[in-house]
């Protein structure tokens, strides 16, 4: 294997593959990129056997073939070399490979290769999703999901496509988080997995960085594969029965405030500097106005007023900072409407200008 690149391109390539490189050492291959030149183009593969990455570019080559090297340390070593080409040179009886760059010249010794394991191909007939609303949708609903690995099932993202509309829900059961998107053209098969979080929010990065006007999706053998531009990512799916999200969602609420969103947000974050020790958000409503407090025993406490639409009894409810100013943050439209029934029920904030998407999230009890 010899090749010639531009610095800067292999650079960013190794930057996106290197998110799906193991960091936990239990495999030495799973630290390692698999950089692979055939027919003019060298593809570049990571993975931690639960998300890879394969990213593919134009090059000069001399002669084709294939190396493992570590991950972290080539990123770092193409990174730090001067601008320009650089050619890797695959040494064999030296079992390394030669960066040249200028006047530096790098020796990164290879991994064996026979252990980085096969990445599932894409196969099989595929749907077609526009790539930016994918990406928004993504970063509307995935922080929703859960991080904690005791209940797998909340981790992912439950992804449906049928007809034209894209739906995605996560919750993590403390907040739900539902996204409803138009597509301007059917899709030719239905689609529906729950698939891991981490794994949809790369994606998202994917589609920014390679500008992927459309996705391709495959789900062979409870594998998800998605293909935008030159890079493919693919992830295990999570099985198990995702909840029965539609049942949580109440049918009705009893009181609906519409809120300037970004006047609500900047009182909410400035408050919330004083909700510390696991100390929730206090929400109370009374006539034409709303008081958002907080308290930390033995740090101090924080309130500001802002007019608000309600009437009738006044209703306070506590909610956990984070949640909320994540939910009102995903809120697109100017003005957000927040309904609720009571302090023990939960609260729905939604956009007002028509934007498909609701945040339900659970209040905290508050000990009066």
């Amino acid at each position: 294997m010899k090749l010639t690149v531009p610095r800067d391109e292999l650079a960013s390539a190794l930057q996106l593959v290197g998110r799906a490189v193991s960091s936990r050492g239990t495999l030495p291959s799973l630290g390692g990129i698999l950089l692979d030149a055939s027919n003019g183009s060298l593809t570049l593969r990571a993975t931690d056997m639960e998300l890879g990455l394969t990213r593919t570019l134009s090059v000069a080559a001399e002669s084709d073939g294939s190396a493992l090297l570590p991950g972290r340390l080539l990123a770092d070593v193409v990174r730090s070399l001067p601008p320009g080409d650089v050619t890797l040179e695959l040494r064999s009886e030296q079992r390394d490979v030669e960066l040249a760059a200028g006047g530096a010249r790098f020796h990164l010794r290879t991994l064996s290769a026979e252990d980085f394991p096969r990445l599932p191909e894409f196969e099989g007939e595929a749907v077609k999703l526009p790539g930016p609303p994918l990406a928004e949708t993504v970063e509307l609903v995935a922080r929703a999901a859960s991080r904690d690995e005791v209940r797998p099932i909340l981790t992912g993202v439950l992804m449906q496509a049928e007809g034209d509309t894209l739906t995605m829900v996560a919750t993590d059961s403390y907040r739900l988080s539902v996204k409803h998107t138009k597509l301007e053209a059917p899709v030719t098969q239905t689609l529906e997995a729950n698939v891991p979080a981490r794994a949809l929010r790369e994606l998202a990065r994917v589609i920014g960085a390679e500008g992927a006007d459309e996705v391709e999706i495959a789900m062979p053998r409870n594998q998800a594969i998605f293909r935008a531009g030159a890079v493919t990512l693919s992830s295990r799916l999570i099985e198990g029965q995702f909840p029965s999200w539609r049942q949580l969602i109440p049918e009705s609420f009893e009181h609906e405030v519409r809120l300037p969103r970004e006047e609500f947000l900047e009182i909410a974050r400035r408050i919330s500097q004083l909700a510390q020790r696991n100390a929730p958000l206090r929400l109370a409503f009374t006539e034409g106005e709303l008081k958002v407090a907080a308290e930390t025993p033995d740090i101090g406490d924080a309130s500001e007023s802002m007019p608000a639409p309600f009437s009738g009894e006044p209703l306070e409810i506590a909610f956990n900072p984070q949640f909320l100013i994540e939910g009102v943050e995903s809120v697109g439209s100017e003005e957000l409407a927040m309904n609720l029934s009571s302090p023990l029920r939960p609260g729905l904030l939604r956009p007002v200008d028509g934007d498909d998407f609701s945040y339900l999230v659970m209040p905290i009890r508050l000990n009066v």
